[in-house]
């Protein structure tokens, strides 16, 4: 699928990291490429390896006109809702970056509210170079936030299942309650809360 990119300098790409899981904040990445610096090998960063994902993020970070991550808290997904609280982690990316987007690419159907003409582009991550960054950086981010709330608590794997709601990551739960971390306005955290108060 040919994806028509407007006639402009700076074009970003934008993805998010983090609706599915229980724990933990949405990440969001936007990414300006360097049309200069081309980068080998960007695509969805969950087609990618661990190793290779780390090594494009460096590279992204090194070559990129500019990039910015931002999040949404878990407080604010559980106030919002996780659409919502994607859309403000999004629209936070964008806005943080230090060059000025003239036209956003956005992964997925729907794009947040922001005063820069805007298209969202479902499986944007395979098509759109800039939404491929974003989606690598976003994600190498997530991961090693959930590799270090492992360290916090062991006895949850994080580091194995980054938060998703796994078989194992279910009976971590059902042992030993829920974290700090943990999003309160999800199905299955509620129940577990139900269960154990």
């Amino acid at each position: 699928m040919q994806i028509e990119r407007p006639n402009v300098n700076h074009i970003a790409g934008v993805d998010e990291v983090g609706r599915g899981p229980l724990v933990g904040d949405v990440v969001t990445a936007a990414v300006i490429l360097d049309p200069e610096k081309p980068i080998e090998g960007l695509t969805d960063s969950k087609k990618l390896s661990e190793k290779k994902r780390n090594a494009l993020a460096e590279e992204i970070k090194e070559k990129a006109l500019c990039y910015c991550i931002a999040r949404a808290s878990v407080e604010e997904i559980d106030e919002l809702n996780i659409l919502h609280a994607t859309m403000l982690a999004m629209k936070r990316a964008v806005e943080g970056l230090s060059i000025p987007a003239e036209f956003v690419f956005v992964d997925g159907n729907r794009v947040p509210d922001i005063a820069v003409p805007t298209q969202a582009v479902v499986k944007g991550d395979s098509l759109v170079a800039e939404i491929s960054a974003a989606s690598i950086l976003a994600k190498v981010t997530r991961d090693n936030e959930m590799i270090e709330l492992d360290e916090q608590y062991p006895e949850f794997g994080f580091a194995g299942h980054k938060g998703y709601p796994t078989k194992a990551h279910f009976e971590a739960l059902a042992q030993h309650g829920i974290t700090p971390y943990h999003r309160k306005s999800f199905k299955p955290v509620q129940k577990i809360i139900a269960e154990q108060s």
